[in-house]
């Protein structure tokens, strides 16, 4: 198995990217674009525990929209082979003092690369 072949990362990292730009700026549609359209792709939100495709964009749908910027901490993106890949990264947003942490599975699909499973939880 190969880890972290240059091109592959680079479209894993581009793809993370991509999703980090649509959430800060609420675009939704990226945002489900980028999650597999799957019964079998969950999300552990921070309250909420989102399973298959419809619960995560019903949820994305009715997220308020202020309040989503942040700072990304320590990221590390890893991909395994040319098909799979994890995305896991520290951020922290103004005024609030705890660390977040986000953990995302990626999958290349025959649309791209997708989301499979995600995780989001914060520390003190």
């Amino acid at each position: 198995m190969h880890i972290n072949l240059p091109d592959v990362q680079a479209d894993v990292t581009a793809a993370f990217e991509r999703y980090e730009v649509a959430l800060v700026t609420n675009d939704v549609a990226v945002l489900d674009e980028l999650f597999w359209n799957s019964p079998h792709t969950l999300r552990y939100g921070a309250t909420e525990n989102l399973y298959g495709y419809d619960e995560i964009q019903a949820f994305r749908a009715g997220r308020p929209s202020a309040g989503l910027a942040r700072t990304l901490g320590r990221t590390v993106i890893t991909t395994y082979g040319t098909d799979f890949a994890t995305a896991n990264t520290e951020f922290h947003r103004a005024g609030n003092e705890r660390v977040g942490r986000q953990s995302q599975t990626w999958l290349r699909t025959p649309e791209g690369w997708r989301v499979v499973s995600a995780h989001v939880s914060l520390m003190s």
